[in-house]
């Protein structure tokens, strides 16, 4: 359980850059690099409101925002350009992560690749002087100023797909997609998103601008999207976006009860997922994904992303990362295909075990599930 995922890679005699022979792939050798050219894509929406995309997406927000000490500036650009050098497309940011530096920090990375990778951000928070104040604002006037002042920071002409982060009570859906429907008819904003919302809100917004994804938390410690929110994305041809796919690092099993999250920029220490009892206890779950991963030469990352792959052909998720090694590994998993088998396996010893903590502290959950 000590070991953490470097150290994983040198013992299963594989580097970094290794792809992987899992489940009949087995077309690929050893030490090859993933290439653009080689890297699966996956659909979001359909009709003409599909999106193409990497089957794996990249989370910018980690870089600078709610993740602890990162890198500086340079480094991250870096690590940026080398995803789009492995063939990833989807990149995913928001004003209110700073607010504003993660969206300036992936404009000044990622507009020299205008019309060959698609960056996402998001409108629906109330910023003052530059802070958030915890509140909603997806007024119309407001999700139009977002508009014009995320394209002057992320340095384009157009939105790829542009989310509501989170729902205003004060705000009818219908106003916030008829709104981002008028940003589509003027050249602003390709494609509509939400995030954190239920199926009834997913409807009422669908009717009136057809949305192209739902961003919202999954992976093996928190399902619920699986009631209703993938069945109403696959009735109505939606695709899904995860956010956090790795539960925020922690499916990684590089987090011990004796991590510290105290840098002053890093929302764990909040989060009673997070208390050292929650992890002690909740470790237990990423031992399973270890021995499972183990036998057939995977980490536990890995586990956890070709699960949450194989679970739909439309979901794609956005694990973020400020390590080469650990974009590789993440990328990798693309590469791996479980048997029904080896899926329901997987499923049976996460769900024996009892997930200790929520999610978010009891305010920030009124904020979800609209």
């Amino acid at each position: 359980m000590n070991k953490n995922r470097r150290e994983f890679f040198k013992n299963a005699g594989m580097t970094g850059a290794a792809l992987l022979t899992v489940s009949g792939i087995d077309h690929v050798a050893q030490g090859q690099t993933v290439t653009p050219q080689l890297f699966p894509h996956r659909i979001l929406g359909t009709g003409k409101n599909a999106f193409e995309v990497s089957a794996l997406g990249f989370g910018v927000m980690g870089m600078s925002y709610n993740r602890g000490i990162h890198p500086d500036k340079p480094a991250l650009i870096k690590l940026l350009r080398q995803a789009v050098d492995r063939g990833v497309t989807l990149f995913d940011t928001a004003e209110i992560y700073g607010p504003f530096v993660n969206e300036q920090l992936a404009g000044e990375a990622l507009s020299q690749f205008k019309n060959k990778i698609s960056v996402t951000t998001k409108f629906g928070h109330e910023i003052i002087n530059r802070k958030g104040t915890g509140k909603q604002n997806s007024r119309p006037e407001n999700i139009r100023k977002v508009a014009e002042e995320s394209l002057k920071r992320l340095k384009i002409e157009v939105i790829d797909l542009f989310y509501q982060h989170r729902f205003d009570p004060n705000v009818s859906i219908e106003d916030v997609a008829g709104t981002v429907k008028e940003l589509i008819k003027e050249g602003k904003v390709k494609h509509f998103g939400l995030c954190e919302v239920s199926a009834q809100t997913i409807r009422r917004a669908h009717a009136v601008q057809p949305v192209t994804a739902i961003q919202s938390e999954y992976h093996l410690m928190h399902r619920d999207v699986e009631k209703e929110i993938l069945p109403v994305c696959e009735e109505l041809g939606i695709g899904f976006v995860p956010y956090s796919p790795l539960n925020r690092g922690f499916l990684g099993g590089d987090i011990t009860e004796y991590t510290k999250f105290d840098s002053g920029n890093d929302n764990r220490n909040t989060l009673p997922r997070f208390t050292p009892e929650a992890i002690r206890a909740n470790l237990r779950i990423v031992e399973e994904l270890h021995q499972f991963g183990r036998t057939r030469g995977i980490t536990a990352a890995q586990v956890a992303l070709a699960w949450l792959l194989a679970q739909k052909s439309w979901i794609v998720p956005i694990p973020g990362t400020t390590k080469l090694s650990h974009l590789e590994e993440n990328l990798h998993a693309a590469e791996i295909a479980f048997s029904p088998e080896e899926l329901r396996k997987i499923e049976t010893a996460v769900s024996k075990k009892e997930i200790v903590g929520d999610r978010y502290p009891a305010e920030q959950q009124k904020q979800v599930g609209h």
